[in-house]
């Protein structure tokens, strides 16, 4: 069962999942990196550009999910880097500051509280995030194409592309298309009618809508949304 609430964290989302099977979790992209707790280790899960299916793992799993873009300036690692990959802690950090972690949190009654106090501790160390990161993901959320985005924010767009790229882990375009579908999915959880969802959610038609989900999602949008085929 999986279980989210708001971080003391700004923006940071602390969750916990235990999958009813293996593969039963499907984690779709949404421009986030989380750091993740599972079978007593640390990893980090970077920014996916695809829906990505756990094969094989069972038992309990915690994870703070940081707001899209804050996390690279926390972790001391390019987003890019870490595209579509899990990694463990200590390929990003020195061992032995890992060990400590994982024996704090290992100890923890509960692991998510205290995965949400490393995350505390970076972000107390790392100073305040980046206003244009969060400029950027409010922009191109209310469905504002990039070029505009660029010129609204002023700046150039390949100065967009760099620090899109670093800080979400891949360019604009592609965290403007995975925002919208995250916009979609809402609307259709809602009950609103797929063709309505198309157009309030920024697709071209509903088939663009259908193209996009299956691409990203990995499932059409009726059986994403456990509506039959």
């Amino acid at each position: 069962m999986y279980v989210e609430r708001a971080s003391r964290l700004p923006g940071a989302v602390v969750w916990t999942n235990t999958p009813s099977r293996p593969g039963a979790a499907r984690v779709l992209p949404d421009g986030c990196m989380d750091l993740l707790w599972h079978d007593g280790r640390l990893m980090v899960a970077g920014p996916d550009t695809r829906a990505y299916l756990p094969d094989g793992v069972t038992g309990p799993w915690a994870g703070v999910r940081f707001y899209p873009g804050t996390a690279p300036a926390l972790l001391g690692v390019p987003a890019h880097e870490l595209r579509d990959r899990r990694v463990e802690l200590v390929d990003l950090w020195p061992a032995r500051q890992v060990r400590r972690m994982s024996d704090r949190v290992n100890a923890a009654p509960d692991p998510a509280d205290a995965l949400e106090e490393l995350a505390l501790r970076q972000a107390a160390g790392a100073g305040p995030p980046d206003p244009l990161l969060r400029q950027i993901v409010t922009a191109l959320d209310a469905g504002r194409p990039v070029a505009a985005t660029a010129d609204e924010l002023g700046v150039s767009a390949r100065r967009l592309h760099r620090r899109s790229l670093s800080a979400f882990g891949y360019g604009p375009k592609t965290l403007a298309r995975i925002l919208r579908l995250h916009r979609a999915l809402a609307l259709a959880r809602a009950g609103v009618p797929f063709a309505e969802t198309a157009a309030r959610a920024g697709y071209a038609d509903q088939a663009h809508l259908a193209r996009d989900v299956r691409e990203l999602a990995g499932l059409p949008l009726g059986e994403l949304l456990g509506r039959g085929g």
